[in-house]
């Protein structure tokens, strides 16, 4: 042993050392005492066939691949990163010698294999491959499995393997330990029974030791930047007022800027308890010493003057046994925090399905359907023409689910450039392209993370982000631009279209896959030509919320304009019909339908819906309604020299439905001059 490390070798990490210490740091012999070899590997053949296990076995009796493999490396990503360098600089040392290297997980999974290409062909064939499990229940007497049931280094060599295929073989085992001493995996060096070192067992357990040396060190590192992180955390937020208070409520610290938003000296405060100062104190303490995060709650403080309402954040510090020692508390006005949050969150869910308004039996169907869908976790998919109140559904279902209180972030995919699509959807690590901010930021299903995110004019979205929208339903993962990891999302998807997106699939325009998957639960709103029966409802609906904010006065429609807006087509939908009311309610007079031609425009004497002051405000004599109509139908023949078809249109009816309303009134015909 040379002890040079090899090319490549990362001299930041601690290598090799060939002077072995045991755990508590007492230098021990380099070899295990051969007595006591053969008693562990005694007790290992006893628990061996008390398994079970076939001497004739071939494989390892549990494998497991695809997800499960997947989890298994991931949960051991930390102990793969500390043990890679280690692994490769011992088998820099065997190279070329017929041996292979194997760690395992706590539980004998095997997570990585590196060696010499002939001899891992026949450990392949074994299947000795990451997914295997080599604890002895599974496959009997090895290294590997004893060194984790001993909890000691061990080699076992030739026919002391319990199963006959490994006799050929001489394995050098030593357990993995964490920074509380805990077994996490296991490492071992295999070889040809003829091939192996009397030191071969040796440099696997100094490799062992200094990989737990290692992840000792880290640990130590992590505390060290957490405490970093939480005085940044105090610094950073220096904006806002800073409460500091041990968990009995005792105030110790207060920043000069939260004595100033409380309207008190910074020496009183610090001789108050936080419960006298906040309302809530109790909620807060059981939030953090639970482990919960306690973030931008409206809560009342107790100012000198009188009770003002503080957007209020708690953060733990955390003693060396991990228990909550003090609270950091930070207060923020609510109208910043309000604006920040609808800056970054955009419109929260407002609408409930209480506001939803509509008697049609069709719409009901439709409301009913809505209803139930929102107590699912599956996507809606939700389609109708502009004006329908796509969005206004996606918010009630929102505030009908169990995900009422998270947030609901909506998206319209067409609005968005598309060079920023993929990374308002997904965030961006830093640097990821220029201009990013150096601590990139969080995408909108991110900031979603537990609501709801409403994809609008999905079909504007482009195909390429399409592939990756099928990813986040499929698999509840996202992946920052610039990102090499993937962030799991809690996210309910909502999306809708004013195009039919089957269409849209048969021209190519978008994934018929991610087709399917969005329209799982299908919800067609109706246009409003197709439920004529609500306008007038809507029409009452919409004057009386819209007065009130405005704070005027309803305006009264004659009803012949009523029965004009009824037989409108309504193109805009719902949309269109309360801009008109509105338009009415701050005119403070009827308007002219949609569409229609102002009777008189420019002569004057004439209200905005072309209805003549003479005939609308009679001051000689009270005028019903259908007297008023009719002098209004008179007029307007008469203007249009008789005209059916331009008096219809001014009048906003059809023109059935106007030759209809001459015979029932008895009005004379006039010939058209």
């Amino acid at each position: 042993m040379s002890g040079v490390a090899p090319a490549g070798f990362d001299k930041s990490r601690p290598s090799i050392i060939m002077v072995l210490k045991d755990r508590s740091g007492r230098h021990m012999a380099p070899y295990i005492d051969d007595r006591e070899r053969r008693e562990r590997i005694a007790r290992s053949q006893e628990r061996s066939r008390g398994y079970g296990i076939d001497h004739r076995r071939v494989v390892s009796a549990r494998i497991v691949s695809g997800p499960e493999l997947a989890r298994r490396l991931e949960a051991g990503r930390p102990l793969l990163a500390a043990a890679e360098p280690f692994i490769e600089q011992l088998y820099s040392f065997v190279e070329g010698s017929g041996f292979f290297v194997l760690l395992t997980d706590g539980e004998g999974c095997i997570l990585k294999v590196l060696g010499d290409e002939a001899i891992l062909a026949k450990a392949t064939s074994l299947e000795m491959v990451p997914g295997a499990f080599m604890d002895e229940a599974n496959i009997g007497t090895n290294a590997m499995g004893t060194a984790l049931a001993e909890d000691a280094p061990v080699q076992i060599s030739g026919d002391e393997h319990f199963v006959a295929a490994y006799h050929r073989w001489t394995c050098s085992g030593a357990p993995i330990h964490d920074a509380e001493g805990r077994i996490i995996g296991s490492l071992d060096l295999t070889g040809n029974r003829e091939s192996v070192h009397p030191h071969t067992l040796g440099m696997v357990v100094a490799a062992a030791e200094a990989i737990g040396r290692f992840l000792r060190i880290e640990r130590a590192n992590e505390e060290l930047a957490i405490a970093k992180q939480y005085e940044e955390t105090i610094i950073e937020s220096l904006s806002a007022g800073i409460v500091t208070a041990d968990m009995g409520g005792q105030v110790r610290t207060a920043s000069r800027l939260a004595a100033e938003m409380f309207g008190y000296r910074v020496d009183g405060m610090r001789r108050m308890k936080v419960g006298e100062l906040v309302d809530g104190w109790d909620r807060i303490r059981e939030s953090l010493a639970a482990g919960r995060p306690f973030q931008e709650e409206d809560l009342s403080v107790n100012a000198r003057s009188n009770k003002v309402r503080f957007s209020v954040s708690a953060y733990p510090l955390v003693g060396t046994e991990g228990e909550t020692r003090e609270a950091v508390l930070v207060f923020k006005e609510l109208r910043r925090v309000r604006k920040l949050a609808n800056k970054i969150m955009g419109r929260q869910a407002i609408y409930t399905f209480d506001k939803i308004v509509g008697e049609d039996e069709t719409f009901r169907r439709v409301l009913r359907f809505a209803r139930k869908a929102a107590c699912s976790r599956s996507t809606v998919l939700i389609l109708g023409e502009s004006g329908t109140g796509k969005e206004l559904f996606a918010q009630a279902m929102h505030n009908e689910s169990e995900r009422r209180d998270e947030p609901f972030v909506a998206i319209n995919c067409g609005a968005i450039p598309r060079t920023l699509v993929e990374s308002e959807l997904f965030g961006y690590e830093e640097g990821a392209f220029t201009g990013a901010k150096r601590a990139g930021q969080a995408g909108k299903f991110e900031i979603a993370d537990g609501g709801t995110v409403f994809l609008d004019e999905i079909c504007e979205m482009p195909l390429d982000l399409q592939t990756r929208l099928l990813r986040v339903i499929e698999e509840g993962t996202i992946c920052r631009v610039g990102g090499t990891h993937d962030i799991p999302v809690d996210v309910r998807v909502m999306a809708a279209s004013n195009k039919d997106l089957r269409e849209e699939v048969e021209r190519g325009n978008f994934r018929k896959d991610l087709y399917y998957r969005l329209n799982v639960l299908p919800l067609v709103l109706p246009p409003l030509r197709e439920r004529r029966g609500d306008i007038p409802v809507l029409i009452e609906y919409f004057m009386g919320r819209i007065s009130r904010k405005l704070n005027k006065k309803p305006v009264r429609l004659p009803e012949p304009y009523l029965r004009g807006l009824v037989e409108y087509a309504w193109p805009g939908n719902v949309r269109e019909l309360e801009n008109l009311v509105e338009l009415m309610i701050n005119v403070e007079d009827i308007v002219p339908l949609p569409g229609a031609k102002r009777v008189g425009e420019g002569a004057g004497g004439a209200s905005p819906a072309g209805i003549p002051d003479d005939i609308l405000h009679d001051t000689d004599e009270a005028l019903s309604l259908a007297e008023v109509e009719k002098r209004h139908i008179e007029r307007t023949l008469r203007l249009h020299n008789g005209n059916i078809s331009e008096a219809a249109l001014v009048l906003g009816i059809g023109r059935t439905t106007l030759y209809r309303k001459i015979e029932a009134m008895g009005i004379a015909p006039r010939s058209p001059e």
